[in-house]
């Protein structure tokens, strides 16, 4: 299990990089559902940083099809300043969304410090589109591309380097909506993909170790990026893109419990939680709990 440490929280009210806008009240709602009490809990020095200042959005849609793309790299390169700031200082940065645009910087300043970083992403969606394969423009969509450097070079050099992340080192959970060309130019990378099916078929227990061999394999550390679009929509209604046929709650926290288990993971992104689609805070209340499961909050 990781053991006692500072947890530095990190909020990023950022909404410009998907359709639906509401999640940029995520890190709020969160706090609210009783993050850091939960935190000091179980025995962790807790600092919140408050929330990173956000650029009102223009509205533009620029001609790389990236909308807010100016705004994204203003937030993202705080973001990777004050990410790489904390982890230098062996701090656990735990980031809280706002949309998934914001693992572009996380990841970049975690990997400043960690230069062989692994990465494990839970999500419904790859994230893998450039503004050559999106069908949206949303660059919610494009960040685990960038992190990997592929994509605008704005994004791609995030905190001034490229890439953050090998595929080779990169593992997607609960993958289950892909885009057309997203899906082509994915197969053609050495990204592990664990799809709903294959947890039915393995399970959780079983992904999760594969997972962790992957990630681990070679690297300084475990960078978690955990969409709550994973997790099947009467889990979490409080998403902008649900998609039927997720995690259940129980697999999440086996999930999360195993992460605590292994001790590896360095950093960790909670994002996509949405107060204006939630039902009674249901999705926040749910991003707490997952958040104490990674850091070791036990039953007995």
């Amino acid at each position: 299990m990781m053991a006692p440490k500072e947890v530095a929280v990190i909020g990023v009210p950022v909404d410009l990089g998907a359709n639906h806008r509401g999640v940029s009240l995520g890190p709020q709602a969160v706090r609210f559902a009783g993050l850091l009490p939960l935190l000091a809990g179980l025995g962790y020095t807790v600092t919140d940083r408050g929330n990173l200042p956000v650029p009102e959005g223009g509205g533009e849609t620029g001609p790389t099809r990236a909308r807010h793309l100016g705004e994204i790299t203003t937030v993202n390169d705080l973001l990777a300043r004050v990410v790489a700031e904390t982890a230098g200082r062996q701090a656990v940065p735990l980031i809280i969304g706002g949309d998934h645009s914001i693992s572009i910087g996380s990841i970049a300043g975690v990997a400043r410090v960690r230069r062989r970083l692994g990465l494990i992403w839970f999500d419904a969606h790859a994230d893998y589109n450039s503004p050559e394969t999106t069908p949206s423009g949303n660059i919610h969509g494009m960040s685990l591309a960038a992190s990997l450097g592929v994509g605008d070079d704005r994004l791609v050099n995030c905190g001034g380097f490229a890439p953050k992340v090998r595929e080779e080192h990169t593992v997607l959970i609960g993958i289950r909506d892909l885009d057309a060309l997203e899906r082509e130019r994915l197969r053609g990378t050495r990204i592990t993909v664990f799809t709903m099916k294959d947890i039915d078929q393995l399970g959780i227990k079983e992904v999760m170790h594969r997972a962790l061999q992957v990630a681990g394999n070679g690297t300084e550390g475990i960078h978690v990026s955990f969409d709550l679009d994973v997790m099947d929509p009467g889990e979490a209604p409080g998403v902008g893109t649900p998609v039927n046929g997720g995690l259940s709650y129980r697999e999440a926290h086996l999930a999360m419990e195993i992460l605590a288990d292994y001790g590896a993971f360095v950093s960790l992104d909670m994002v996509e939680v949405n107060p204006l689609l939630d039902v009674r805070n249901k999705t926040a209340d749910l991003a707490v709990d997952l958040i104490g499961s990674a850091f070791g909050k036990r039953i007995i």
